[in-house]
């Protein structure tokens, strides 16, 4: 009997081209089991919402961007935390943003944790095996 255990996966939202290569590479060089979906603006990220309700698996935990084209992250997160069934997936502000007002805002709406995109690669990566260890394994999930 083959019993295979399927993690949830990450939805990475995420508009520069070179910041979405340099987190998958980091999250490939440390070898994730989770699937990497990933969004590229506030729309996209919106529209994982119906086929989460049509029963596709909800994230581990929803990497978050704040400056995207269409709907901000901000924005993004607003409609998430406003939605019943998903209010209670984990969402990191992974954003090059240093903005105090940024930062407010996002815990004001229910971030669940705020992180500054690093600069080199080797802190990319660090920070990847900080989220799989905390948000994909540690982390209990309420749904």
């Amino acid at each position: 009997m083959n019993l295979t255990v399927s993690l949830p996966p990450i939805l990475l939202v995420e508009d520069n081209p070179m910041d979405l290569d340099l987190t998958l590479r980091a999250f490939n060089k440390k070898k994730f089991s989770n699937t990497i979906n990933v969004a590229r603006d506030g729309e996209e990220a919106l529209a994982w919402f119906p086929r989460w309700e049509a029963g596709e698996p909800l994230p581990a935990v929803i990497l978050l961007d704040i400056n995207l084209p269409k709907l901000n992250g901000l924005e993004v997160l607003q409609k998430l935390k406003a939605h019943p069934q998903f209010r209670r997936i984990p969402v990191v502000v992974l954003t090059s943003s240093r903005e105090d007002s940024d930062l407010k805002a996002a815990y004001d709406l229910g971030v669940s944790s705020y992180i500054e995109k690093p600069v080199s690669f080797s802190k990319f990566i660090e920070v990847a095996e900080h989220i799989e260890l905390y948000w994909c394994a540690l982390n209990e999930r309420p749904y």
